[in-house]
């Protein structure tokens, strides 16, 4: 059959098709900023809090891949992606309208599980979108552009509650209640974000199945492929599965072990039911070809999985404890009623925007980087640079000077966002793309969840209870994934 390039898109088309993802990042950069300030304000402890974080890895590990699934299969008027971009928009504003005036802890922690499914029911399919819309050669810049969008909408939402505090808006409030300058920024970010990916909507078309077919990145070099499926799931492995988790979690109940804990034995026995599950139900079921999907996947994914996991690990100790640490060591309280800790909690803010700033500078550096060094090198120096302002963290006395620690935590973010991504998108066939970007997606949230598990222990009995450390284990673990990278097939060098 004869197949043909995809058209080659100009800069305004890649800009408009990846808009839509800073609104993306105003809901995510308003939740990494600000949800374990309003978990502790309204009377969270400490050690509690990964466990209430728990709803954003969890909610992505059911819904991208479903999702996924589901938008490789869709077709309407508006397309196969768009249709998602609009439905997950809507209820992202939803939920950032409501998150901030929540009255009780459970409802916040709720809340966070209908915004962290929104926003995955957006985004995931925005992955795939580049995949469809842009030849391999692209791909590259697509990945990049949205690392813009994300770098540039997270400065402005990380930096809404410092700058409203500025301009006079309240930044306390009494006892239990969220303070207005964090409140009128997630009203904001509700607005831009329903507004920005609007736009994606209405300016770009979508190739329909027929022509994705008939391009020839249709389908990836075989080299890049699994060995294929030898039948279905064995039932020893199912088994394995399940009694490693049974064993886990009578270890820690036999220990009087913490409860989160249970959530690492509670995913290797789930593991097991959704191999056992999608044995039994017939194969054209959506749970059985996830799942033979999933088992099939190519070399260059199960490679990427390791640096996935690392970097994502790295990036959620540093979402959960840098308020702490930043607001504990450098401003001197640990009391989110006191006027230091949320002077300080604000400065978490200013960094947060700050990394997110450079990494949209990041963004623009990041394709003459691959043009140089290849996109595996790329990819490792940005993590190492990442790993040591983490690190770094910890030896800078004067919270100003914290900024220079957000460069290298910039360069790894824009990183993360794009370059694994292009590795991937070129390994997976076109009709599957959605399907692949949804469980790729599982190495992101895995980590997340074992991160959400086991961080409240780990701080509690190895750290000795100084969230500072939590930030330079994540350094550590932004140096493994730099490694791991090396394991990646090399042939994914040319762009």
């Amino acid at each position: 059959m004869s197949r043909t390039a995809k058209p080659t898109l100009s800069f305004w088309q890649i800009w408009n098709m990846c808009f839509g993802f800073l609104g993306i990042q105003f809901g995510f950069a308003l939740q990494n900023a600000n949800a374990s300030r309003i978990f502790e304000t309204l009377g969270a402890p400490m050690d509690a809090v990964p466990g209430l974080w728990i709803a954003a890895p969890l909610t992505g590990l059911l819904v991208q891949p479903i999702i996924g699934y589901l938008s490789d299969r869709t077709w309407t008027r508006w397309g196969r992606r768009r249709p998602y971009f609009m439905i997950g928009a809507v209820f992202t504003t939803l939920a950032l309208l409501v998150m901030p005036n929540s009255p009780t802890l459970w409802i916040a922690a709720g809340t966070l599980w209908v915004l962290d499914a929104s926003i995955n029911i957006s985004m995931e399919p925005f992955r795939a979108f580049v995949g469809d819309k842009l030849s391999p050669r692209q791909r590259p810049t697509g990945y990049a552009m949205q690392s813009f969008f994300i770098g540039v909408g997270a400065i402005i939402a990380s930096f809404l509650p410092f700058i409203l505090a500025h301009f006079g808006v309240a930044n306390t409030a009494a006892a239990g209640e969220v303070p207005p300058t964090v409140r009128y920024a997630f009203y904001f970010g509700a607005a831009v974000l329903l507004a920005s990916i609007a736009w994606t909507v209405f300016s770009t078309r979508e190739y329909s199945p027929q022509e994705l077919a008939g391009f020839d990145d249709a389908e990836p070099p075989a080299a890049q492929q699994s060995a294929p499926l030898t039948g279905p799931p064995a039932w020893s492995r199912i088994g394995a599965w399940i009694a490693l988790g049974v064993a886990l979690a009578m270890a820690i109940a036999w220990r009087d072990g913490d409860k989160m804990l249970y959530v690492l034995a509670g995913l290797c026995a789930a593991y097991g039911l959704l191999l056992g599950v999608a044995r039994v139900v017939p194969g054209r079921h959506m749970l059985a070809v996830i799942v033979d999907d999933l088992r099939a996947m190519p070399r260059t994914m199960r490679r990427l999985a390791w640096v996935q996991f690392f970097s994502w690990f790295a990036l959620f100790a540093m979402w959960i404890y840098t308020t702490a640490a930043v607001a504990g060591t450098h401003f001197g309280s640990s009391d989110p009623a006191t006027a230091a800790y949320n002077e300080g909690a604000n400065w978490v803010g200013v960094l947060f925007g700050a990394y997110n700033g450079f990494a949209a500078l990041a963004a623009l550096l990041i394709p003459v980087m691959v043009r140089w060094m290849g996109l595996r090198w790329s990819h490792l120096v940005n993590l190492w640079l990442g790993g040591l302002g983490l690190i770094s963290l910890m030896l800078i006395d004067d919270p100003r000077w914290l900024l220079l620690s957000m460069v290298g935590v910039g360069f790894a973010w824009a990183s993360i966002l794009s370059l694994p991504y292009a590795l991937l998108s070129d390994s997976v066939p076109a009709a599957k793309m959605g399907i692949y970007m949804g469980l790729f997606n599982f190495f992101i949230v895995i980590p997340q969840l074992v991160a959400a598990a086991a961080l409240g222990f780990t701080l509690r009995v190895w750290l000795g209870g100084e969230p500072m450390h939590v930030l330079v284990l994540g350094g550590v673990s932004l140096f493994i994934a730099g490694l791991c990278v090396l394991r990646v097939p090399a042939h994914q060098e040319v762009v």
